[in-house]
Formats: C-alpha cells, sequence, structure tokens
C-alpha cells in the first residue's frame, strides 16, 4: 500500500461554517505517514478492506463494508489496510461539520457518544454502502433539492443506527459515573451546551452563558459537561475556537486580526498564544503551508 500526505480537505473549508462545510470524497485509500486532525464528524467506509487507524496511541480496526463515525478532532491516522479479496479498493470518506451534526434532532446518544471521543460503528442496515454511494452522487449532483435530501436521509439513518444498536470501537467518554451511561434528559442538556458553544464562537462566551441554556444551577450544569465530555467547559470553547480559526484560515485571505476576531478570541496576542500551543506552529506558518500543498496539523 503506497504512502502519501494526508489528502486536504480543500473544499471543506468555509467562513459560514463553524468549522468547515459538508463533503464528501471516493478514493483509493493511501496510508498516512503523520496523524492529522480537523473539525468535522467523519463517516468512513472501505469496500474490499479492513482498515487499521491510530487514535492517538490506540489501535482500531474498522470492518470492511462498515461505516465508522467520529469527531476528527481526535488525531488519527490510517496506517493499515487488509484486502479481503481482489476487487479494487474503495474509500468512502463523509465529511459533516461539527455544528451541522448536533443540530440534528433526536441523535443526543450518538451526538455525545461521538464528541466525547467515541467511535461509533455504524449497523450495515442503517448505512452501507449502497446508502453512501448514493449520497455522493447526490453531492456531486450540483441539485441543491438533492443534497438537502441527502442530509434528511443521514439524520433518518443516524437515528435508526440509535434504534438498532450502535456498537463502539472507541467507547464514548461521557458517562454519569463509573460505568453508568448518561440518561437521556442529561445528554439533552449536555448537547444543549454544545450546540451553544458551536453557535455563539464570534463572540465572548463565559461559561454562565452556555450553562444558562439548561436551566441548571450554572456550576452543576459545568460539572454535568465536564462529566460527560471528560474536559472542562473553557477548554472545550478555546478548542472549539481553535477550530473555527483553523477553517477560517485556510478559507482564504483573512487578515490574521480578523480571524482571530471572528473566533472569538479577545486579542491577537492570545489568540496566537492559542494557536500556536494547539496546533504546534504559528498561523501563517499554517496557511503557507496550505497553499503550497503541505499537510496542516
Amino acid at each position: 500500500m503506497a504512502r502519501a500526505p494526508v489528502p486536504p480537505e480543500r473544499r471543506f473549508y468555509a467562513q459560514d461554517r463553524a468549522v468547515g462545510r459538508f463533503g464528501m470524497r471516493v478514493f483509493e485509500p493511501r496510508l498516512m505517514d503523520a496523524p492529522h486532525w480537523h473539525g468535522h464528524v467523519e463517516g468512513n467506509l472501505m469496500e474490499g478492506a479492513s482498515m487499521t487507524y491510530l487514535f492517538g496511541e490506540e489501535v482500531i480496526v474498522v470492518p470492511e463494508g462498515r461505516v465508522a463515525l467520529f469527531w476528527a478532532n481526535v488525531p488519527h491516522q490510517l496506517v493499515r489496510v487488509d484486502a479481503t479479496g481482489e476487487a479494487p479498493l474503495r474509500l468512502t470518506n463523509l465529511y459533516l461539520p461539527l455544528d451541522r451534526f448536533l443540530l440534528m434532532p433526536h441523535l443526543a446518544a450518538l451526538q455525545v457518544g461521538v464528541v466525547s471521543g467515541g467511535i461509533a460503528l455504524v449497523p450495515p442496515e442503517a448505512v452501507g454502502a449502497a446508502e453512501m454511494a448514493r449520497w455522493f452522487r447526490d453531492y456531486r449532483s450540483g441539485d441543491v433539492e438533492r443534497v438537502e435530501v441527502l442530509h434528511m436521509e443521514l439524520n433518518a439513518a443516524l437515528r435508526r443506527a440509535l434504534l438498532g444498536g450502535v456498537a463502539w470501537l472507541r467507547a464514548p467518554a461521557a458517562t454519569a459515573g463509573p460505568g453508568r451511561p448518561l440518561g437521556s434528559p442529561r445528554m439533552g442538556q449536555v448537547v444543549a451546551m454544545l450546540r451553544a458553544v458551536m453557535e455563539n464562537l464570534d463572540r465572548p462566551l463565559a461559561n454562565a452563558d452556555v450553562a444558562r441554556v439548561t436551566g441548571l444551577n450554572a456550576t452543576y450544569a459545568q460539572a454535568l459537561f465536564a462529566e460527560a465530555m471528560r474536559t472542562p467547559l473553557k477548554r472545550f470553547i478555546i478548542r472549539m475556537r481553535l477550530l473555527r480559526a483553523r477553517a477560517l484560515l485556510l478559507d482564504g485571505g483573512l487578515a490574521i486580526a480578523t480571524v482571530a476576531e471572528r473566533s472569538g478570541f479577545g486579542s491577537v496576542s492570545q489568540f496566537y498564544d492559542h494557536f500556536t500551543r494547539g496546533f504546534g506552529t504559528t498561523p501563517q506558518a499554517m496557511r503557507r503551508a496550505y497553499e503550497e500543498g503541505r499537510p496542516v496539523a
């Protein structure tokens, strides 16, 4: 299996989405030289082979013909492909913006599970190769109505997946105590806080502002969020601001100060500090690498 740099998601960044726009790709798989991460929820299906990923230091094997759904905020790397026959290998990737995913109704259990680091294995009766191929045709059609139907079908398919029971290749962090999953009402409150963050990334956002959408005591709501997401609310907000900044930075010619402002950072110096610590490079260096076709963090 040949190795190549991570293919950039060049069509999937946009200023009108928090962390990019919807997209799909179908291609012959190539192993990745290094991990990468971005803001989309990713759905991957391989035909003709199983796939082995590294998520951090954890090895995850995705069976042939099954859709693995995960938040690509977790650094991931395709390191092995094992053919199951003689047929050509075909990898279909679906890139769903996090804000769009969080706004889908009736998916609280899946939303919290995926955003808290779980890797869902979607039941084949809900989504398989036929569905992914049809959605890819709709996506490439240029027909607005077909694309709208695609999103409706995707939402319905994920609801069907929950009805049939989603297996987890990587267990979600979201629990309400040792080994106990969050109940539906509390999942709904966590999702409400996630949505509040994503909808307000371009403005000052205090923890209390986010907690307020739940109607709960602010301290309790923040503790619930941290318990479910395994990260404090403030840290999550910064992470989302960085993903928003990355999308804006790679989308075009916005000035660095404008990127910082639209991502909700209080100053350019604060933005530089968080960006450099988060991505290990400066905003200018990342934009330059992207424009030159080199892999970006």
